[in-house]
């Protein structure tokens, strides 16, 4: 069983919830940008979580489903049409062969997921088969999907089809073109000027069309610090938001580097991560600052909740 890329979309990839344990050799664990979506939607489909999906950006791609399958897509909206006919996220639906996939307007967000039951296989590399562009490995030969990519599913697609398995409003990233995200106090944000700080904490930035998977270039007013502006290269993490020379931000997103030698100013609560991935350049974010614990707590939460649901959705299939 397979699916078949008719029409390569923008920067299209094979991502899972990365690989870990890497760090020290400089390989951080990259993945998708949006782990609750990729998270969710296999889990609606009863699929181990980390289970390999293909990561669009818009415009996407037309994928033809070279079988009966059973999928899902979440995350952006990208208007999703099978065969024409429009069709929702985050629920279970119904492909039968030679059903073609395509997404023909961006109504919100920047990424959308696509997952089949049984999950997508994909080269593996240090334990994922998340796609790592700069080693040229993972996902389909370490690079974007292009036309006539097949890519086959991991395992069996079996399952009887239930039209009502779709996912509580209240389990969904509420994505926005201008979030509050909350973030934790960085290593180095005691640095920051009274009139930097208060810049950072109250003003909102534009996300810039420097913006990457390795990180999401911000423009506002420019921020100050006490003494120099480069330290001694410290470890980061996808959240971690640095202030650059100019005075501008850079969060890191899912293809950061293991280290840098920028400010920390602050890190993303884990739980608004898929909001700040969601954003497109022009979109705008403001930064709401919370503590460690109430990070930890939320986190904590999440996952209570997604266990939950797994097990729901395990015992339905």
């Amino acid at each position: 069983m397979s699916i078949r890329i008719e029409k390569a979309g923008l920067a299209a990839s094979v991502q899972d919830l990365g690989r870990v344990g890497h760090r020290s050799l400089g390989i951080g664990p990259g993945g998708v940008m949006d782990r609750a979506a990729a998270e969710l939607i296999n889990i609606l489909l009863g699929n181990e979580r980390d289970a390999a999906v293909v990561e669009m950006h818009f415009p996407a791609c037309d994928v033809v489903f070279e079988n009966d399958a059973l999928f899902a897509i979440g995350g952006a909206d990208f208007g999703a049409e099978l065969d024409g006919e429009k069709v929702g996220r985050w629920r279970v639906l119904r492909a039968t062969a030679d059903s073609k996939l395509c997404f023909e307007e961006r109504v919100k967000g920047a990424r959308v997921y696509l997952s089949v039951r049984g999950g997508l296989d994909a080269d593996e590399w240090l334990g994922s088969r998340s796609t790592n562009f700069a080693a040229e490995l993972g996902g389909v030969s370490g690079r974007f999907l292009r036309d006539r990519d097949v890519i086959k599913f991991a395992g069996e697609a079996d399952g009887e089809f239930r039209k009502s398995m779709v996912i509580s409003r209240s389990l969904l990233p509420i994505y926005s073109s201008f979030p509050t995200v909350r973030i934790t106090s960085g290593s180095e944000m005691d640095r920051l000027t009274s009139d930097g700080r208060a810049a950072f904490l109250e003003t909102p930035f534009d996300l810039t069309n420097d913006s990457n998977r390795l990180g999401f270039r911000l423009k506002g007013e420019p921020l100050s610090i006490d003494g120099e502006v480069e330290i001694l290269s410290s470890a980061v993490a996808a959240g971690t938001i640095q202030l650059l020379p100019d005075g501008q931000l850079v969060v890191l997103m899912a293809d950061h580097q293991t280290t840098g030698g920028y400010p920390r100013l602050g890190h993303v609560a884990s739980v608004d991560l898929p909001l700040m991935a969601q954003l497109a350049p022009g979109d705008k974010v403001g930064f709401h600052l919370i503590s460690v614990e109430q990070a930890e707590d939320l986190a904590m939460e999440r996952e209570l909740e997604l266990n939950k649901l797994e097990a729901a959705c395990k015992f339905a299939w």
